[in-house]
């Protein structure tokens, strides 16, 4: 697919076609398995931070390197039908590589190939035809200048490109292989995956007789490499005495895998499991346009994988069918089986077509802002391959700074590798909790699909690998960060990048909790009338810990699950701390109005908590909750009057009620203008806290394990609040 670079308009991101990278979707799980383990988000950034992976080569920031010149047409010719790949495709597949050729128009005295031509005549031609329509693969062969490196590149064309994050007019892949051409051994294979922003899929040092095999995603065409035994199946991890399929720099240090090599990999044979979309042209399915007549709803991915947005489904999807080959591709001159074979011909015969064309598509991408979600609409096309400056410079292609440190060791024209600027996520799913009361709490798992990461200021959408996004080349400064996937709502925050060669870890350590439609709420902050300046917005669950940490610099929004139990809290430009309690329940939205720091609101908070969890408290002890079934003297001579409820029990809601006065009192002289009596009621609420704690464990016996839990956690929070509100300055 084409890379992606973008501006923004008013409410939505519409992107605009730059480089012809590969393509940009949302992939599956990391190891060959349905049930891959957990990645622990610590452990990961930990493990990133000291990886070379994330801290190395930019395509765009890196030494220089040598000029090339073009191979001689014998020796141009002898490596590509050397290296000539074999391609296998997906049993969907619609778009087999072809000669954009035949589509080819005058357009104002410049050679273009249309969109409609070509999607409609590939498609026309394809119905007429006992297999793909004139399957080519085009080859460009250079020398690095004194050196022995040279590279022979392999484009191959597709009418049309449909995943999940993008899909276009037009495609073009790309294959590098450096070889050595004293020694006549390969050095790496380069294969495109999404874009400029994602790590390509890499092979150093392939055995010298090793023909590369490529592993063509569905609909989108990125180019997965197979190097091992196994052909036809990609292989992140090497298992079972075999090797891995990449070689790319390992996500070293996390607990349960040996490596994780950061790379796109192919995500359907690793588990993925993500909906495609349907193209829209003009909000019509592009297969309704009255300029693609051949085209019909089956000349598109088939409706086992695919829906009309993410918007149509209420929870991710979990039964999507994985990946299985269909039609293998290999060069004419090659004696081996294979169902097509294709011609090779040289790139310079489509040297005079100067553009690639066609209007703009789009698909939703959800934003949550504050008073309503915009659409972004995501365009793409492609651009020319020989206007692109890894056509004559491939080692631009080189992702993976091992790899490029490892060919500048052994050439002096290839530049060593330059810091980059890197964001890291892992996207997770909010669920409730078990060990949380009924509705009150929730935890996080591996979200069921991937999911999709957008970088409104630089926008490329780019794609989840067991449930990571990581985004290189990202320049200096702030970026809004969006995270969107099917079946659940979308997460919006701010994340600050310095030019300092460090991962930047968005979300709360490295983690962005996603919610199911289902179980949504908005959660909105109106900063509308509030006299300090806010500068940050966090939400806290009481089980779940953190969900959301990022800067707030108006009114903003963000999706929780219906039933977690919140602490919203704000920070302004003087660090003074407000906090609110959240407990949506049913509500479809819920608005903090004029959100306000300093002592008054942190103790209403106070008080909002105390009286919360004093009802809960009560309720066991009303309706007898406890353990009923502990009926030995001690537990017998706690009880009261009624056999039901518990003198602890009682005593603990007692207890939470005196803070809860308490700490009204203090909001109220908080209110009044009046520090000393304020910071003595929250001196006071101090002292009730440790009554609560020692009820706490009186009553613990004769609680429910969820509601101990949820009050403990409580009391930890209030502690920490109570601190926060007799230290601050503001009233």
């Amino acid at each position: 697919m084409a890379e992606d670079l973008s501006y923004v308009q008013r409410d939505r991101v519409v992107c605009c076609p730059a480089l012809a990278y590969g393509r940009s979707d949302v992939i599956g799980d990391i190891v060959p398995s349905n049930n891959p383990p957990a990645i622990d988000r610590r452990t990961l950034l930990a493990s990133l931070a000291g990886t070379v992976t994330l801290a190395g080569c930019s395509a765009f920031e890196r030494g220089e390197d040598g000029d090339t010149t073009a191979l001689a047409d014998d020796r141009a010719r002898e490596l590509a039908e050397r290296f000539a790949p074999t391609l296998y495709f997906d049993e969907h597949e619609q778009w087999f590589p072809t000669d954009p050729r035949p589509y080819a128009t005058d357009r104002e005295g410049e050679t273009v190939v249309d969109g409609f031509a070509a999607f409609d005549g590939y498609t026309e031609q394809s119905g007429r035809s006992d297999g793909p329509p004139i399957p080519t693969l085009f080859y460009h062969a250079v020398r690095y200048e004194g050196s022995p490196l040279a590279v022979v590149q392999y484009w191959y064309y597709s009418a049309f490109d449909q995943f999940t994050t993008n899909f276009h007019w037009h495609d073009w892949e790309v294959l590098h292989v450096f070889v050595d051409t004293d020694s006549g051994d390969p050095q790496l294979f380069v294969a495109s995956s999404h874009s400029g922003a994602v790590p390509n899929n890499e092979f150093l040092d392939p055995e010298p007789e090793r023909v590369p095999r490529i592993l063509s995603e569905l609909g989108s065409h990125s180019s997965a490499l197979s190097i091992n035994d196994v052909a036809d199946r990609f292989q992140r991890l090497p298992i079972d005495g075999t090797f891995a399929d990449i070689t790319n720099s390992a996500i070293e240090g996390i607990e349960d895998f040996a490596n994780v090599p950061v790379a796109y990999g192919l995500p359907r044979d690793e588990g993925s499991r993500l909906p495609y979309l349907v193209p829209e042209l003009d909000g019509a399915p592009i297969y309704d346009h009255e300029r693609l007549p051949s085209v019909d709803r089956e000349d598109l991915v088939t409706d086992e994988l695919t829906v009309r947005s993410f918007a149509d489904l209420s929870s991710p999807p979990g039964d999507l069918p994985g990946r299985a080959t269909g039609l293998v591709f290999q060069h004419a001159g090659r004696d081996a089986d294979a169902d097509v074979e294709y011609e090779l011909v040289p790139s310079s015969e489509l040297e005079h077509i100067s553009a690639f064309t066609g209007p703009q598509l789009s698909f939703e991408f959800a934003v949550p802002e504050f008073a309503e979600d915009a659409i972004a609409n995501h365009i793409t096309t492609t651009g020319v391959p020989w206007d692109q400056p890894r056509y004559d410079g491939p080692a631009a292609d080189i992702s993976d700074p091992n790899h490029r440190t490892a060919l500048a060791d052994r050439y002096d024209v290839i530049g060593e590798p330059a810091p980059i600027n890197t964001v890291v996520v892992g996207v997770t799913e909010a669920i409730t909790s078990d060990d949380a009361p009924e509705n009150e709490g929730l935890t996080t798992r591996k979200l069921p699909v991937e999911a999709v990461a957008l970088l409104e200021s630089e926008p490329e959408a780019v794609p989840t690998f067991g449930g990571v996004a990581v985004v290189q080349n990202v320049p200096e400064g702030e970026h809004r960060l969006t995270v969107n996937g099917p079946g659940v709502e979308p997460h919006s925050e701010t994340v600050a990048v310095a030019d300092d060669d460090e991962p930047m870890p968005a979300g709360v350590d490295g983690e962005v909790p996603l919610v199911a439609r289902e179980n949504a709420t908005k959660l909105e902050v109106d900063t509308e009338g509030t006299d300090a300046e806010l500068t940050d917005l966090v939400v806290e669950d009481d089980f779940a810990g953190q969900l959301y940490d990022a800067p707030l610099s108006g009114p903003d929004a963000v999706y929780v699950h219906r039933n977690g139990a919140y602490t919203t809290e704000v920070r302004d430009a003087d660090d003074e701390i407000g906090a609110f309690r959240v407990n949506p329940a049913d509500e479809a939205r819920v608005r903090i109005d004029e959100p306000r720091t300093g002592k008054g609101p942190l103790a209403e908070y106070l008080a909002d908590v105390a009286e919360e969890t004093s009802a809960a408290v009560a309720a066991v002890a009303d309706h007898g909750d406890g353990d009923e079934s502990d009926t030995t003297p001690d537990t017998q001579s706690n009880r009261g009057s009624n056999g039901n409820s518990d003198n602890a029990v009682g005593g603990l809601a007692r207890a939470l009620e005196a803070v809860a006065e308490a700490a009204r009192r203090a909001a109220d002289r908080a209110a009044d203008g009046d520090r000393g009596r304020a910071d003595r009621s929250l001196a006071n609420v101090r002292d009730r806290l440790d009554h609560v704690e020692t009820r706490l464990t009186e009553a613990s016996e004769n609680l429910p394990d969820d509601i101990e839990r949820a009050t403990d956690r409580r009391l930890e929070q209030s502690r920490r609040r109570s601190e926060q509100a007799r230290d601050a300055e503001k009233l």
